[in-house]
């Protein structure tokens, strides 16, 4: 009894009175978050497995929220403090608002939203006393005096912090300055009308603490906590909640996904100097981490690239400074926007570096490979096929699929090319390069028909750019139609693989007379020795219908097997088809 009436005598010094958020639709305990609605749907079962009150709503961030409730504010702290202490729920488990919640997916066919408070599932019971620390438990409310007074402490940060969390909640648009003008007594009105309170203009203490959980939901729900890397000499805020330490792998420490969000963090750390910068940006551009799509800039000594793709968005900075490369890049998938911008920008401003810069050999022992940088994969186009130079402005010839439904086609220099015509019968196209190159060598067209069994060569990248260097494959021509009698193909005696289509065909002289077709997608498989050709008089055709004229040739001198190699490595390219 004695302790009791201490509460009631606590209480009534500091003339605390509760105040219940939002009286009539109530407040909830969020206990859980998850991205997608089947995995909050069996989250949600499973707690209500356990506990009654249990329902389910999509955030405005886009994800979905396991709640308990509503109740009244104090009979929702009581619940929280209960089932926190037996370990029915997490221990970040929060109060949370209506204003928050979005359409209800649990139970199913439910909604409760704006229908009164039910009663709590636990007994209200009265709190302990103050501690021998001389810590007194944090009031439920205050008067609008004694909110100003508490105010009064916060720091030029903690009240920017409140303009910002009212900002995102669409409750302030003016200057982010920690001054409470009018503009922003007037918005901290309009929140605590909107949230069932009072609308003092003043924010208590514990209305300002409700705002700032709202507003750092999204970051408390991946776990946003300090990191520091002595190695790296980077410290910074990072997402551990759904990311975790993997390994280090110059000039990368490398955060894997620790759950099924898939998100993925990388600190950048070199020494170096302005080529280096370039080269790295460069690297980073060809990494599958980092999409064709979205904006990127090299600058003095930084950059930024931010990617957009194939389901993730991705960020990437690096500023040289000192002899030292310092950056990171965040991986993040679509559709979590409102998240990852909170979480971007909550690395961005507390990124931090010292002296210390990752050893170059770091991680030299790890996996390697042609198409690994650093452990990351290197981004592959979706098809490579062969092709070749037509005219001295690098007019290109190559087969209709190098260039069908790709958001992009290179060389493999990375120069870009468009489609200037395509024979979808023949399955031949005419690619024009964004500019001029200037090749090595064109193709002479043969101005002569070639005979059955005559020698051929056709150049290609047989294994679509792994050797670097285009390879010869030798064989005959076996008929100068094609397999059902139709002119504009002819037949060939040649062993060749998917990537040599596209490839020129050539005689023993050098000329080209025809170009590698790839085999046939109509469900027929031909045996392995069979290859059907374009005839030059169909590949004429189809460069004077781009504006293309072909080069003629009428030598018929037999050249070495060295010149005809130097040929076709100065006039094959590979050609790269992007998604």
């Amino acid at each position: 009894m004695t302790r009791i009436f201490s509460v009631i005598l606590f209480l009534f010094l500091f003339g605390v009175r509760a105040v219940f958020a939002q009286q009539d639709a109530g407040v909830w305990v969020q206990v859980e978050a998850q991205p997608s609605l089947r995995e909050a749907q069996e989250r949600a079962q499973a707690y209500a497995n356990a506990l009654p009150d249990v329902n389910g709503f999509r955030l405005n961030s886009g994800w979905y929220a396991i709640v308990i409730g509503p109740y009244l504010r104090s009979d929702a702290e009581q619940v929280l403090r209960v089932y926190r202490a037996e370990g029915q729920i997490p221990a970040d488990s929060y109060i949370a608002f209506s204003s928050s919640l979005g359409q209800q997916f649990w139970p199913v066919g439910a909604n409760i939203l704006n229908r009164g408070v039910v009663t709590p599932p636990v007994e209200n019971t009265p709190q302990p006393e103050p501690s021998i620390s001389g810590l007194t438990p944090e009031p439920s409310d205050e008067t609008r005096s004694q909110a100003l007074q508490s105010e009064r402490l916060l720091t030029a940060q903690e009240r920017r912090d409140l303009q910002t969390a009212l900002q995102a909640a669409g409750f302030y648009n003016a200057t982010i300055d920690g001054a409470f003008g009018q503009g922003t007594r007037r918005s901290m009105g309009d929140w605590q009308r909107f949230n069932g309170f009072d609308a003092t203009g003043v924010l208590t203490t514990a209305q300002r603490k409700a705002l700032m959980e709202d507003y750092n939901a999204p970051l408390i729900s991946v776990g946003m906590e300090r990191y520091s890397d002595p190695q790296a000499g980077i410290d910074l805020d990072l997402p551990l909640g759904v990311v975790g330490f993997d390994r280090y792998e110059a000039p990368f420490v490398h955060f894997k996904s620790t759950n099924d969000l898939n998100a993925q963090v990388l600190l950048i750390s070199q020494e170096g100097d302005k080529a280096t910068l370039r080269a790295l940006y460069e690297v980073m551009q060809s990494l599958e981490i980092v999409p064709l799509g979205g904006p990127r800039e090299l600058r003095g000594d930084r950059f930024t690239l931010e990617g957009r793709g194939n389901g993730i968005v991705s960020y990437t900075e690096a500023v040289l400074g000192d002899g030292q490369i310092k950056g990171f890049t965040l991986v993040w998938p679509e559709g979590d926007e409102a998240r990852r911008v909170r979480v971007l920008a909550a690395i961005k401003a507390s990124f931090r570096t010292n002296d210390a810069v990752l050893d170059a050999g770091a991680g030299a022992d790890a996996e390697q490979g042609i198409d690994l940088v650093s452990g990351l994969q290197v981004r592959k186009p979706r098809l490579s096929r062969s092709g070749f130079f037509t005219d001295a402005n690098g007019t290109v010839l190559t087969v209709s699929e190098a260039a069908n439904s790709c958001s992009r086609i290179t060389l493999e220099g990375d120069q870009e090319l468009q489609v200037a015509w395509s024979d979808t019968d023949l399955g031949v196209a005419v690619l024009r390069p964004s500019s001029s190159l200037a090749p090595i060598s064109i193709a002479e067209f043969s101005a002569d028909r070639p005979r059955i069994q005559s020698e051929v060569a056709v150049s290609g990248f047989s294994y679509q750019g792994a050797l670097g260097a285009p390879t010869l494959t030798y064989g005959q021509i076996s008929d100068v139609r094609g397999l059902n009698g139709e002119d504009g193909v002819k037949r060939l005696a040649l062993a060749a693989q998917p990537g040599d289509a596209g490839g020129p065909v050539f005689d023993d002289a050098g000329q080209v007379v025809g170009m590698l077709l790839p085999a046939p997608s109509d469900g027929r498989t031909l045996p392995a020795s069979v290859s059907l050709a374009a005839t030059v008089e169909r590949l004429n055709t189809v460069l004077e219908k781009a504006g293309v004229s072909g080069q003629s040739s009428q030598s018929t001198a037999e050249i070495s097997p060295n010149e005809l190699s130097r040929r076709a490595n100065g006039m094959t390219v590979l050609v790269h088809c992007w998604d």
